[in-house]
């Protein structure tokens, strides 16, 4: 695929590099360093300014899955209500062992998957040995806390008493031949980096070499524009090259997710939000209001700094989804439906998170909202799994597929394993 600055593609599409510059700020567009110059896919940016001038093409929105036979075995950690279980069982892999310890999770997950083995347990209290030799894949988002930095270069010791330190326990026990771990971009520059150091380094200690990158999902077929951090270690005795996902030209847009979307309840506004919601137009957001409206609203924050985008924000159809939180209607992550006044609903949630609509979410509205909020897009864990795949079985095209030294080494990212 044809890579241009955006000065070279403001030329060949006609537009200012002003408008170009307003779509990578939307997460519309993406670029990547080449030589210290930032480059961007000449057919993904065709595609935005395409759909942005009602030309848009639809891609056929859909959950991905491959036909062929389950034979990667895997354990999975803090599963939540199955979004990175149910992607990678879609790319391939048969979950022997899924570890939960919220009561609505574990419903969902039983509901929905009963074949699955699922411990309803404090991951501490698991002994991992058993399925030391028999299994392929950890996988896992472990929540990020507080880390001890005066001990740093101690192993087990730095992480003791985090919930990584369970993930890393796991790895100890069950030496699978590869680690996936998911967390949020801010990881990247938590305590200065120091917490990612500590994690990088405690692989290593382990016996394995991570790789990590931050993985846009609205470029991997999900209808939202959400950033993780993906961390993929592999047995540094297996020399195995790592693979992440390749992101496409393309990106599916509110529209097409929502399609034909079934009924479901949801969260409603109160008379006087959903006044103030009224005035608001689709993409638009508290600027869009009389100024006497943007003071009562916002009140404090008003006066403060900073974009705050997500105050009083009404999607846009033509887009991917912002980024869902646990709860559509906070003041500062407001997500309202496009046309209808109020917030998204569970099976809109559900959709733009790429769960099939069969997939049944457990508890109270609340909680189902918080366990959609939480999850791993579905069809961003599938890219992830097939990459793995590939990994696993050394199928890999020498000048197409496989991550170079080189092409490492362009991912620009400080402390990379090579």
């Amino acid at each position: 695929m044809a890579k241009v600055t955006l000065e070279k593609a403001s030329e060949i599409l006609g537009i200012s590099t002003n408008l170009l510059r307003n779509w990578e700020k939307r997460k519309l567009i993406h670029g990547e360093k080449n030589h210290n110059i930032k480059v961007f896919d000449l057919e993904l940016l065709k595609w935005v300014h395409n759909n942005l001038n009602g030309k848009y093409q639809e891609v056929g929105f859909k959950i991905l899955k491959t036909p062929d036979k389950k034979t990667i075995k895997s354990i999975e950690l803090f599963a939540g209500c199955g979004g990175m279980a149910l992607g990678l069982e879609n790319a391939g892999f048969a979950h022997e062992l899924l570890v939960e310890k919220d009561k609505d999770c574990i419903n969902t997950l039983q509901k929905n998957r009963p074949r699955w083995k699922i411990f309803h347990e404090d991951v501490s209290e698991i002994n991992f040995k058993p399925y030391q030799g028999k299994i392929d894949i950890v996988s896992g988002g472990f929540p990020c806390q507080a880390f001890s930095y005066a001990g740093k270069g101690k192993g087990f010791e730095d992480i003791r008493g985090t919930l990584f330190f369970e993930f890393a326990r796991c790895l100890a026990e069950v030496k699978p031949k590869i680690a996936i771990a998911e967390n949020v971009r801010g990881l990247l520059s938590h305590k200065q980096g120091k917490t990612l150091a500590i994690i990088l380094d405690s692989f290593r200690k382990l016996g394995y070499d991570p790789y990590y990158k931050v993985v846009s999902a609205q470029f991997l077929d999900v209808p939202q524009k959400r950033d993780r951090l993906i961390i993929i270690a592999c047995r540094q005795d297996l020399n195995i090259t790592p693979i992440f996902p390749e992101e496409q030209a393309y990106t599916i847009s509110l529209r097409e997710a929502l399609k034909n979307c079934p009924k479901s309840p949801g969260v409603e506004y109160n008379a006087r939000k959903k006044a103030i919601m009224e005035l608001v137009p689709p993409g638009g957001n508290w600027k869009n209001l009389p100024i006497d409206i943007q003071k009562s609203y916002l009140k404090n924050s008003f006066y403060k700094g900073g974009g705050r985008t997500g105050f009083a924000k009404r999607l846009s159809w033509d887009e991917p989804c912002l980024t869902i939180t646990c709860s559509p209607a906070q003041t500062q992550t407001e997500r309202c439906h496009p046309d209808q006044t109020r917030p998204l609903n569970i099976r809109e949630y559900a959709r733009i998170q790429t769960f099939p609509d069969d997939w049944e979410f457990r508890g109270s509205l609340t909680s189902q909202y918080r366990q959609i909020g939480n999850a791993v897009p579905v069809n961003m864990a599938y890219h992830i799994g097939r990459c793995v795949i590939k990994m696993l079985n050394q199928k890999i095209e020498e000048n197409k597929d496989k991550l170079t030294t080189e092409k490492i080494k362009q991912l620009s990212i400080p402390g990379l394993k090579i």
